[in-house]
Formats: C-alpha cells, sequence, structure tokens
C-alpha cells in the first residue's frame, strides 16, 4: 500500500476536551460511561450519548436517546445524520466538535507555514480563530477581504486594491468609502466573537489596512 489512508477526524472545539482530535478509522461512542471512546464527564452528558460511525457512505451520527440531546449544526438531532465536512456537534451543553472529511481540511499542522491564531482555507472558505471554527461562515465579501489581508499578512493593502478584491475592477468607481468601512466593522465583529482581546485588521492611517495575527497563545 504505498499511500496511507487518510480518514475522516473529529476536533473537540469549545469544552474540556478542546484541542483534542480523533481519526474516525472505526465507531466512536461518546458518553459520560467509562468504556466510551470519548468520555465526557459532565452530569448533562448521558452515559451513552451519541454514536458516530464511518460507512462505506459517509459517516453518520446518532443520539442514542440522551437525557439532553445532541446539536448538529445548532438544531436538535432527532434522527441519524450523515455528516459533512466542517459541520458542528454539541453534545448536551457540554462539549463541541468538528468534523473533517480528512485531517488536511484543517490548517493546523504543527510547524506548518502557516501559524497564528487566525487560520483560513481557501478552498472550503472555513475560518479559524483561537483553533475555533467561525460559524456561521463568513459571506463571500467578507471572505475575500480577509483572504487578501491574510495571503499578504504583515504587509499593508491599499483601500483601493480592497475594493477591487472584493466588488471587482468593474465595479470600483460606485463602491464608497463608507460600504468599505461598513464592511470591515462587520467582519471585526464576526472574528472578536471568538477572540475579543485582539483586533485583527489594523487601519494604518494614509495606506490601507493590515492584518496583524499573532501565534497561538500557549
Amino acid at each position: 500500500m504505498e499511500h496511507e489512508a487518510e480518514y475522516p477526524v473529529l476536533v473537540a472545539q469549545d469544552g474540556p476536551l478542546k484541542g483534542e482530535r480523533w481519526s474516525l478509522d472505526h465507531t466512536l461512542m461518546i458518553g459520560r460511561d467509562p468504556t466510551c471512546d470519548i468520555q465526557l464527564q459532565d452530569r448533562q452528558v448521558s452515559r451513552f450519548h451519541v454514536r458516530i460511525t464511518p460507512t462505506p457512505e459517509g459517516v453518520t451520527m446518532e443520539d442514542l436517546g440522551s437525557k439532553n440531546g445532541t446539536n448538529h449544526n445548532g438544531n436538535e438531532l432527532t434522527s441519524p445524520v450523515m455528516l459533512q465536512d466542517g459541520d458542528l456537534l454539541g453534545v448536551a451543553l457540554a462539549q463541541q466538535f468538528l468534523f473533517l472529511t480528512s485531517d488536511a481540511t484543517m490548517p493546523l499542522a504543527e510547524g506548518g507555514a502557516r501559524s497564528g491564531r487566525l487560520l483560513m482555507d481557501q478552498k472550503s472558505r472555513q475560518v479559524w480563530v483561537n483553533q475555533q471554527q467561525l460559524v456561521p461562515p463568513l459571506s463571500a465579501q467578507q471572505f475575500k477581504l480577509l483572504w487578501m489581508l491574510y495571503e499578504k499578512q504583515g504587509q499593508v493593502v491599499s483601500r483601493a486594491d480592497l475594493v477591487s478584491i472584493v466588488w471587482g475592477e468593474e465595479q470600483t468607481a460606485g463602491v464608497s468609502d463608507q460600504a468599505l468601512d461598513a464592511l470591515i466593522r462587520r467582519l471585526r465583529d464576526r472574528l472578536a466573537v471568538l477572540d475579543h482581546g485582539h483586533q485583527y485588521i489594523n487601519t494604518v492611517r494614509g495606506h490601507g489596512l493590515r492584518l496583524d495575527n499573532p501565534p497561538i497563545s500557549e
């Protein structure tokens, strides 16, 4: 076998297991019972709370009649569901997980060229702040603006260049300063939800904008 098989992964987000990850090369049982593959010692969690099963068609998630329920992308899980890349799962209110179709989907490789509290993946249009996925996703315009700053980290990008990228060159004449400022403000507000202690998008007066992306805190 030339290549090691890539399996979907489950990454713990908010909660006591934050940062841990599990390869879905076999069925995972999540619950409070010591025999569970992922144990959550929280009174909100049932002994056998939820089961995640890889199948030839994909990965399914099923709530096992838990008392406090399982959440799938903000909705209570009432029947088994086939998971999609980037889905957010909540076990009661105790722990959140992110489902990824492969480990490569999340740009968090240790020692990789990309490092910082803010990480982006252009293909999936996903954004992570402090190792937590930004949900719901950014709008197309917000993502375009942030991606340009992300590609030129530490460099100042002129307002004219940002307008050209976000709205397209043929539309630049009709875009006001107020429209760009409003877009920047909304984007800052979205990032602040997951990291209110740092402003990633800095205004450099008379020049443009710059992304300030500090390293992940220990």
